[in-house]
């Protein structure tokens, strides 16, 4: 097992989208399986769909990414910053292309991490308030805390009045 800082970071980034881990669903995880409806319930007015959370988590991906590279603002595919309003009634295509965003972002970023010295780690890039380590670390754990706010809101729907219950 490699333990070389870059190596633990990709596992823990990996960990917090879409490799087996102790805490249970990851965010790729969390999302397997699920359809556009889903994807845009609301528990609420106002209030985030998984969707827009997915999208969110992509955004993350690419931003730290960005900064690890040095790259400017403005390739992020959809217009904006941080949260993105998703449709009411989300299509299937556009719930593809949602997810594909998600393992998109989590691929480049992944290469970028794995292309960093260990003395990279402790350099704070140019539109960051933290060290490229503890901005590596917070997306991993960004993308954990995302899975269980999606386990929850996938709970709520089933729960909710007019809804059929999942089993699980």
């Amino acid at each position: 097992m490699d333990t070389s800082p870059v190596a633990v970071l990709l596992r823990a980034i990996d960990q917090g989208y879409e490799r087996k881990a102790w805490h249970g669903p990851n965010l790729r995880g969390s999302i397997r399986g699920l359809g556009p409806d889903a994807a845009a319930w609301r528990p609420g007015p106002g209030r985030r769909c998984i969707a827009e959370i997915v999208v969110h988590a992509a955004y993350w991906k690419y931003t730290v990414r960005r900064r690890l590279l040095g790259e400017k603002r403005g390739s992020f595919p959809l217009k904006g910053s941080n949260w993105f309003p998703r449709p009411v009634v989300l299509s299937g295509e556009a719930w593809a292309e949602d997810v594909a965003l998600l393992a998109q972002t989590h691929r480049t970023l992944r290469a970028a991490v794995a292309g960093l010295a260990p003395a990279d780690l402790a350099v704070t890039p140019a539109g960051s308030k933290v060290s490229n380590l503890d901005m590596l670390l917070g997306i991993a754990a960004h993308d954990v805390y995302h899975a269980g706010q999606i386990q929850v809101l996938k709970r709520l729907a089933a729960a909710a009045p007019g809804r059929r219950p999942r089993p699980g």
